[in-house]
């Protein structure tokens, strides 16, 4: 397999995270000696978009035809900045120009398609071009029409879902950074003073940091405390959180030092979604909020393995921070649960999926006589594909 397209959603609004788990299966396509190339709107996450070409990735914006954009037969936009189309998301003014060094008349070998926001005929019109598709899904997300099916969920393998189907934090997406950074061992939590790193996806668009910020002072806790603020706005509304004494807080913008700073913290705050399972593989003590609705199952089934310590949903803690305040108190306090959570997440992600992904996905044949396959949602998935 020699070309292969990632095509995901991407935006203030959309976040980064479908971006992220693409770019994990990117490096390690990479890594084989595959070219890969993104079709992603980042024109407002300028972050990422440095992301990708430090990891040597090229990307376009989907245009107003993504299959044509992913195909390679759409012509360039008016300097390089071409509309993202309604279905893909809002238009906004770029901050990050499109890069790509792949010529755009290049067709890929195989499509991967991260996406909410696209509708069902992008995945039809690439399989009936004789595109193998490889479609990333998370329980009951939207379903493209595809060749295999990607679902690195916790418990999805239990789940019914659409066939054939990679099924459980077997298959999670862990970038190279990640991989990296994960310890040898689980950690043991350290006596002191502890260190707590909070943050919330690329784009947080639900304002979580200043309400988590909230709810960390209000604990009284010694601690030191990193916020990733992800736009200046969410920065400025952190700083007007009142610090308590002997707490001692710093905000920082969007970084490409996550990993490392995970690391480093004795406690991690975070939202539930994606970051949930990079935060298993580097054996994080974690407490997570669930900041929107299709993340309620993930979050209470990681809750639910003691894996990690939640904290409760976003919208209730706007009205009700106390729950949270208490148990980030404990969290803080009790050296021994911490020291547990590590164990407990390093144990659950092993930080090999893409390679077990990238395995698949270089099985996979083109779709007979260009046919779309049928959805199948009532079926579980098949056996787990060989190391």
């Amino acid at each position: 397999m020699n070309h292969v397209v990632c095509c995901c959603d991407a935006g203030r609004t959309a976040g980064s995270g479908h971006l992220m788990r693409c770019l994990a299966l990117a490096e390690e396509l990479a890594a084989r000696g595959t070219t890969v190339r993104f079709v992603a709107d980042l024109g407002e996450l300028p972050f990422a978009a440095r992301r990708l070409a430090t990891a040597g990735f090229d990307w376009v914006p989907p245009g107003p035809d993504p299959v044509a954009t992913v195909l390679g037969s759409a012509p360039p936009g008016p300097g390089g900045a071409v509309p993202v189309a309604a279905v893909c998301g809002a238009v906004a003014p770029h901050t990050a120009a499109p890069h790509t060094a792949v010529p755009r008349t290049v067709a890929p070998d195989a499509v991967v398609l991260d996406s909410y926001l696209m509708p069902p005929w992008v995945g039809e019109r690439l399989r009936a071009a004789g595109r193998p598709v490889l479609a990333l899904v998370d329980g009951d997300s939207p379903v493209q029409p595809a060749d295999l099916y990607l679902d690195q969920n916790l418990g999805a393998e239990r789940d019914p879902g659409p066939a054939p189907r990679l099924a459980g934090l077997r298959y999670a997406l862990q970038r190279a950074e990640i991989r990296a950074h994960r310890p040898a061992q689980p950690r043991v939590a350290r006596a002191g003073r502890p260190g707590v790193l909070a943050f919330f996806g690329g784009t947080d668009p639900h304002g979580a940091a200043p309400v988590l910020a909230a709810a960390l002072a209000a604990t009284g806790v010694p601690c030191d405390v990193t916020v990733v603020a992800a736009t200046a706005e969410l920065a400025a509304a952190v700083a007007t959180v009142p610090v308590p004494a002997g707490q001692r807080r710093r905000v920082i913008g969007p970084t490409d030092e996550l990993a490392r700073l995970v690391t480093e913290a004795d406690l991690v705050v975070a939202a539930s979604g994606t970051s949930a399972w990079e935060l298993a593989c580097l054996g994080a003590a974690a407490a997570l909020v669930c900041v929107v609705g299709n993340q309620r199952i993930g979050y209470g089934r990681a809750v639910e393995t003691g894996a990690v310590a939640g904290l409760g949903e976003l919208s209730a803690l706007r009205e009700d921070p106390a729950p949270a305040t208490s148990t980030l108190r404990w969290l803080l306090t009790d050296r021994a649960e911490r020291t547990r959570l590590h164990a407990t997440a390093w144990q659950l992600v092993d930080g090999l999926g893409a390679g077990r992904v990238a395995d698949a996905l270089a099985a996979l044949r083109p779709a007979a006589a260009g046919r779309p396959r049928q959805i199948e949602p009532g079926i579980r998935s098949g056996p787990p594909s060989p190391e």
